[in-house]
C-alpha cells in the first residue's frame, strides 16, 4: 500500500494495535490512532537508522507498530 493515504491507514492500524499491546490501552482510541501515525514515521526512521528492512504490507505494519509502541511508551512517561 503506497502513498500518503496508505501510510496514514497503516499508521492508524498501528496505533490501534499498539493501544491494545500497551498496558492500560494507551490514551484512548483517537489519541492512539494519531500517535500511531506518528509512530509509523518514527518506526520507519528508527529501522532505517538501524539498517533493518521489512518488505511488503506486513513489514510496513510491523515497523509502524514498533514505532507506535515507542511513541505510546514515551507519551505515558511524559503523562506521569
Amino acid at each position: 500500500m503506497g502513498g500518503l493515504i496508505g501510510s496514514i491507514i497503516i499508521g492508524i492500524l498501528a496505533g490501534f494495535i499498539a493501544g491494545k499491546l500497551m498496558k492500560g490501552g494507551g490514551f484512548g482510541l483517537l489519541m492512539n490512532l494519531l500517535l500511531g501515525v506518528l509512530g509509523g514515521a518514527l518506526g520507519g526512521w528508527l529501522f532505517a537508522e538501524l539498517g533493518i528492512t521489512w518488505g511488503g504490507l506486513v513489514g510496513q505494519l510491523g515497523t509502524a507498530v514498533v514505532g507506535a509502541v515507542l511513541i505510546l511508551y514515551i507519551a505515558s512517561l511524559l503523562k506521569r
